[in-house]
């Protein structure tokens, strides 16, 4: 009897708690996440440390947002939900960037080189090289989704491959340079690429706003977007685009994250409790940036933890993906 009273009082708060209304809790998270990393441990010195924080916080929203949409699109077109972006290869032709530059060059030009136009290359080859891709292998008359994944798969392991052969041969010194520029940091970046790249982020969140409803359509199907008025393979080339600028955007600013979008995206889905693109694209976007925020702010206030906490999202992510793998990520 107890179950039977309790049953209606919990479908109505479930009722109560709308993707709307979930969208506004996770807003206000962010804003307690964001002013907890600036403010916990620095009133006393407010005036002088606030700038430094405010130097960190900007990227981790950055790039939280922008990883976190971009894989929601990626699994969106891809009708997976345990692909993300970074299986097409960007996090290890990033990796092979670093290291052939610091082979060929040496550190010492490395580091010397601008931050502008070291970030420029690096974006232009994730680009170039996903544009190619994704136009040989989607946009000719092959089509084939699940394709051009396979050998996106296959690029990366090259890619990863020479990038292990060079580090191999490489001067023990300049190695450990290299490595250090392997791990996603949200310190030390540069204010103009942080301008930069809220323009291009902010951009391509406008044209994916505007094209929600045609991503819900396309969520249900090749078959059913067609059968909706729907052009499937030109919508699909537009989000690919977008996808690989905000994750080759994102890597060059700080560093590859392999695992976290996986993590966030798939918390979205739990969280906002829809698959309407209309919520879960601002929702995910919120749980990146509290993911990154928040989860800095616990380490370094709470813990005490001096480290870098995309080691650790790499590891929640590596065992979300497992489980995943095991129940099948299928939708």
């Amino acid at each position: 009897m107890p179950v039977t009273a309790g049953a209606p009082a919990a479908d109505g708060a479930r009722r109560a708690l709308t993707p709307a209304v979930r969208l506004v809790l996770l807003a206000t998270a962010v804003v307690v996440a964001g002013a907890a990393f600036l403010t916990v441990g620095a009133l006393d010195a407010f005036e002088l440390l606030a700038p430094l924080r405010l130097a960190r916080l900007a990227p981790m929203v950055i790039v939280g947002a922008a990883v976190a949409v971009s894989t929601v699109l990626f699994q969106t077109v891809t009708e997976n939900r345990i692909l993300t972006p970074s299986i097409m290869g960007f996090d290890a032709l990033y990796a092979l960037i670093q290291t052939a530059a610091v082979f060929v060059l040496g550190s010492t030009a490395v580091i010397a080189t601008a931050p502008v136009a070291r970030f420029g290359v690096e974006v232009a080859a994730m680009l170039v090289l996903s544009m190619l891709l994704f136009r040989w292998l989607f946009g000719g008359p092959r089509r084939s989704l699940y394709l051009m994944v396979l050998v996106g798969i296959v690029f990366g392991t090259l890619f990863r491959s020479l990038a292990t052969f060079l580090q191999r041969v490489i001067d023990p010194n300049e190695y450990l340079i290299v490595q250090d520029r392997l791990f996603a940091s949200f310190s030390a970046v540069d204010p103009g690429l942080l301008a930069v790249c809220a323009v291009v982020v902010v951009a391509v969140f406008a044209w994916v706003w505007s094209a929600r409803r045609d991503l819900d359509v396309v969520a249900l199907g090749q078959p059913t977007a067609t059968a909706l008025g729907v052009d499937h393979r030109t919508l699909v080339l537009k989000v690919l685009a977008a996808c690989a600028l905000l994750v080759s955007v994102s890597t060059a600013l700080v560093g590859p994250i392999t695992f976290f979008g996986l993590l966030v995206a798939n918390l979205a889905y739990l969280v906002m409790g829809t698959h309407r693109h209309t919520y879960l694209l601002p929702g995910a976007a919120l749980l990146g940036v509290i993911t990154l925020v928040g989860g800095q702010s616990i380490l370094e206030h709470v813990f005490g933890m001096d480290t870098v906490l995309s080691v650790i999202v790499e590891f929640v992510g590596g065992i979300v993906f497992i489980m995943l793998l095991i129940r099948g990520g299928k939708r």
